[in-house]
């Protein structure tokens, strides 16, 4: 298949992944389009919108516009599934969508970019991870069995239907690219047969500037931490809000907290930019979106970044993410208390950070291994 010229389809986004990919192909003259519900509660750009109102009225307009769009998506050189679950729509349904999709236009890929069947399994196979959203060892983490684990439907995952459809969204796509090093290593196991690739998440790096905020040694520690309402036991937010209160409170003087809760997605990126430090996520292996934009600002984050990330990049120097062990007691407090008492390594570690995302995450690397892998 040629690369130049080509036509794409996004369906469903997450985080503005799709939209800052779809972007970058613009301008090497593709045609794009990305359908999405803008990421709900961030609502980032997208050339169709797919947001679902709630209410029994409010479901049968959504099903009513994704048939049309689907009877309309057609002569599409790729389509780009936002995960298995790329639209708010029963399994049942999505896979009547997928054929569709198959049937009429070249080639269907799928964006690995959160939680499914495969993930979900990789998590649960002993020697996979070390720790992940759902064990950490050889125990259950925080998240399962929280109000938050049972409000998110987690054991749906269990039942046949979920592993019938997970099992034809394999049998249907062309090809998986992955966007963090946990996905990959799943799909790498227990999906074998799939043809991969690693993509990472784009960061458009020309539209952040290194923020003055560490051009030279602050006098006082700004941390941010950003909470999603549904998403905070997942995660880890939980405990790094408590970690960092107690950090506050121990250094009153030395240190402030700027919380916020489920703002537009330019506001969060206003918010996080006056700071220090991100405090992102602690179940990770890899940094994921947040913790990537605040890095592309000169930013120091608090994110997974694990021995096994790195060598998957083939990054042996450049290791400049704060990482905290989720198995350990404590250790949450006291890497944060490191970055208070060593504060004057804050700007050379800020600018590792910008350059770490430069070198692995600017949209125009990430763009590059999605066409070599769409070509191949």
């Amino acid at each position: 298949m040629s690369t130049e010229g080509m036509k794409w389809l996004f369906v469903g986004d997450a985080s503005n992944m799709h939209n800052t990919l779809a972007t970058e192909l613009r301008r090497r003259g593709h045609d794009c389009v990305v359908a999405s519900n803008g990421s709900r509660w961030m609502d980032t750009a997208r050339d169709v919108d797919l947001s679902r109102a709630p209410g029994v009225w409010g479901s049968l307009a959504y099903v009513a516009r994704v048939a049309r769009l689907a009877l309309a998506w057609r002569g599409f050189d790729v389509v780009v599934l936002c995960g298995h679950h790329f639209l708010e729509l029963k399994p049942s349904r999505l896979r009547v969508v997928l054929n569709m999709l198959k049937r009429h236009n070249k080639c269907v890929i799928l964006s690995a970019l959160g939680t499914d069947i495969v993930y979900y399994r990789a998590c649960h196979t002993p020697n996979v991870f070390r720790y992940s959203d759902y064990r950490l060892g050889d125990q259950p983490s925080p998240y399962v069995g929280s109000a938050e684990y049972h409000a998110q439907h987690q054991d749906n995952w269990l039942k046949p239907a979920m592993a019938r459809y997970g099992a034809h969204v394999l049998n249907t796509i062309d090809g998986a690219v992955t966007a963090l090093y946990e996905y990959h290593e799943a799909y790498r196991t227990l999906a074998p047969d799939t043809p991969l690739a690693y993509g990472g998440i784009p960061i458009d790096t020309t539209l952040y500037s290194p923020s003055p905020s560490l051009s030279t040694v602050p006098r006082q520690l700004r941390l941010f931490i950003g909470i999603q309402r549904a998403r905070t036991v997942i995660k880890g937010t939980d405990r790094l809000l408590a970690a960092a209160r107690r950090l506050r409170d121990r250094y009153p003087d030395a240190v402030e907290l700027d919380v916020v809760e489920n703002v537009p997605y330019d506001e969060y990126v206003s918010r996080m930019r006056r700071c220090h430090v991100l405090l992102d996520q602690i179940y990770s292996y890899t940094p994921a979106t947040n913790a990537l934009l605040a890095m592309a600002q000169g930013l120091i984050a608090v994110s997974g970044a694990e021995p096994e990330y790195y060598d998957f990049i083939g990054e042996p120097t450049l290791r400049p993410i704060v990482n905290v062990d989720p198995t350990v007691e404590g250790d949450i407090d006291r890497q944060l208390e490191s970055l208070v008492r060593n504060i004057d390594r804050l700007p050379a570690m800020a600018h590792a950070a910008r350059e770490f995302v430069v070198k692995h995450n600017d949209v125009r690397v990430v763009a590059d291994r999605w066409l070599a892998f769409v070509n191949s």
